[in-house]
């Protein structure tokens, strides 16, 4: 009995302390891809993400990245859902030929460990003031400084290289994957998501609730997707898209307004117009870009109404096309319109404005083919002779007339006025 007891406490010592470590390893790492311009709906999905893995005690987030940059107020909402995650983050810039520029070189340095792949690069964080009003100097120097504290106090609070932190921001200084590991700007340099657990195993890093030492080696990397609410928000949020459903709204709108009713061009363009306020909120939209685009539209419409000779027309596709330039104000090709997203618009505007809608003014004025009217200026045969009275035959109908002159049964007559049930007719002149 003493020696079934002895045995039973020799395998609790040896075997919890293994549950115990199993549980501890049982940990997962998960990771989530950001490519493209990072902005509000980025800055949630990544917020929303370090939430859920927290829930879950996940050993790590990987985040990897590849980005050209994007909004300021976004990049700080991502530093500061990191810097608050109990959960350590890892930012790995992959795969060869991606980048961590402007917003994205702060949200490398933010990372519990900052991680490249050879070929890639990261950088080039000098701030590019947006909106309707150029910035003078002094005010131009002031955002500079500001964004190379933020920088600086980043890389104070990750121990790594504040010089270049400050390059990067005030000179826009940027490093290929081996320089930047040789400075001090990154932790691990990784051909493969293997390597890269291999070689971040057994660090220790400080997150919110303290000190962790990663076990990541040989683990298995689960994705989160991105959901769709913010694969949608993001979508609409690039300014080209955003742009042409702007476009698209003002169309329906103004469609809805000229036809009262037809109720599909409101609505389709009620929802367009919302979905791009929704994508303006966080860009600088000039209101003369705005004004210039509805003129544009404005100009297309009398064109169709007055005879101008295509003057009008092309006014209305310079008013358009200059519009388009001033209406987001950003010196920057990853947050501004495309001159491909500008000249298809203008391009479809004119064609559809001078085009389509030209039948739809023809019509309007031609020549009535049904009712009373259409009888106007009709050919028919006299069926008894017509003065102040008689017969006449025109559509295969015979009306009642009458005639300024006598005309003779059986000469042919045209139809110049209708009275009531009678024709007002004249006789028509046959040329031989």
């Amino acid at each position: 009995m003493k020696r079934l007891f002895f045995f039973t406490l020799c395998f609790s010592i040896l075997i919890v302390p293994l549950l115990g470590a199993q549980k501890v390893h049982s940990k997962e790492i998960y990771q989530i891809k950001i490519q493209g311009v990072i902005n509000p709906p980025i800055a949630g999905f990544i917020k929303e993400a370090l939430e859920n893995v927290e829930k879950k005690d996940a050993e790590a987030l990987i985040i990897l990245l590849d980005t050209p940059g994007g909004l300021d107020t976004s990049m700080r909402e991502i530093v500061k859902s990191i810097m608050d995650s109990s959960v350590p983050v890892v930012v790995y810039v992959a795969p060869s030929g991606a980048r961590a520029a402007s917003a994205g070189a702060i949200i490398l340095l933010s990372a519990h460990i900052a991680a490249m792949a050879p070929g890639t690069n990261v950088g080039a964080a000098h701030p590019v003031t947006i909106g309707k009003e150029k910035v003078d100097k002094e005010m131009m120097k002031k955002v500079v400084k500001d964004a190379e504290a933020y920088a600086r106090s980043i890389a104070i609070k990750r121990k790594r290289n504040v010089d270049w932190a400050s390059k990067a921001v005030k000179e826009s200084a940027s490093v290929t994957a081996d320089e930047a590991l040789k400075n001090n700007v990154i932790d691990i340099v990784a051909n493969d998501m293997e390597e890269l657990l291999g070689k971040m195993d057994g660090k220790v890093v400080e997150t919110r609730t303290g000190k962790k030492t990663l076990n990541t080696k040989a683990k298995k990397v689960t994705e989160l997707e991105m959901p769709f609410k913010f694969k949608f928000l993001s979508y609409i949020s690039d300014p080209n898209v955003a742009y042409i459903l702007m476009m698209i709204g003002l169309y329906g709108i103004l469609f809805e307004i000229y036809n009262p009713g037809s109720i599909f061009p409101g609505v389709i363009g009620g929802i367009c117009l919302i979905l791009a306020l929704y994508s303006f909120q966080a860009l600088p939209i000039s209101y003369a870009g705005i004004f210039l685009i509805i003129l544009g539209i404005i100009f297309f419409i009398l064109e169709l109404k007055i005879v101008s000779h295509g003057l009008l027309a092309i006014a209305g596709i310079i008013s358009i096309v200059l519009g388009s330039i001033m209406l987001i104000d950003i010196p920057s090709s990853v947050l501004s319109i495309s001159w491909k997203s500008i000249l298809a618009v203008a391009l479809m505007s004119a064609i559809f404005f001078l085009g389509i809608l030209s039948y739809a003014v023809k019509a309007q004025f031609s020549k009535v083919k049904t009712g009373k009217e259409a009888l106007i200026g009709e050919e028919g045969v006299a069926k008894t002779d017509v003065y102040t009275d008689g017969k006449v035959v025109v559509q295969g109908e015979i009306w009642n007339a009458k005639s300024d002159d006598p005309i003779k049964a059986g000469e042919i007559i045209e139809v110049v006025k209708v009275e009531g049930l009678v024709l007002k007719v004249k006789k028509k002149e046959v040329n031989l």
